[in-house]
């Protein structure tokens, strides 16, 4: 695979998270419509928790760290779970907006692989 576009994808995640972290604190994105009732109960109970602010504070650390080069494999594997849950609140109670979701999974899954051989004495 070519590195420079593992370096555009890293990149361009990272901002995507430090982008969409940040927006959880100051709210400058507009909010997402959902159609589903039940995505828009649990995500507003989610944002008047601690768990909006703590997923927020962990995609923009990730995002610094995937921007910065800086522990790549340790930051992958930080936002593993938080993307595996993006997608899954998509795909179950709002299809209609997963695409952002769908990014964020699949190039961390994809970065994840590039960088398998860190991660294989794990298993």
């Amino acid at each position: 695979m070519s590195t420079k576009i593992i370096l555009i994808v890293r990149i361009l995640l990272g901002i995507l998270l430090i982008i969409f972290g940040s927006n959880k604190f100051i709210g400058f994105l507009p909010d997402f419509e959902f159609a589903n009732p039940d995505a828009g109960t649990l995500f507003g109970a989610l944002a008047t928790s601690y768990i909006l602010k703590t997923v927020g504070l962990i995609e923009v650390i990730v995002g610094l760290l995937l921007v910065s080069n800086k522990a790549v494999p340790f930051a992958l594997i930080l936002m593993a779970p938080i993307s595996v849950n993006i997608i899954l609140f998509h795909a179950t109670l709002d299809p209609a907006n997963i695409g952002p979701g769908a990014f964020v999974f699949l190039v961390n899954s994809f970065l994840i692989y590039v960088n398998w051989n860190v991660y294989k004495p794990l298993f």
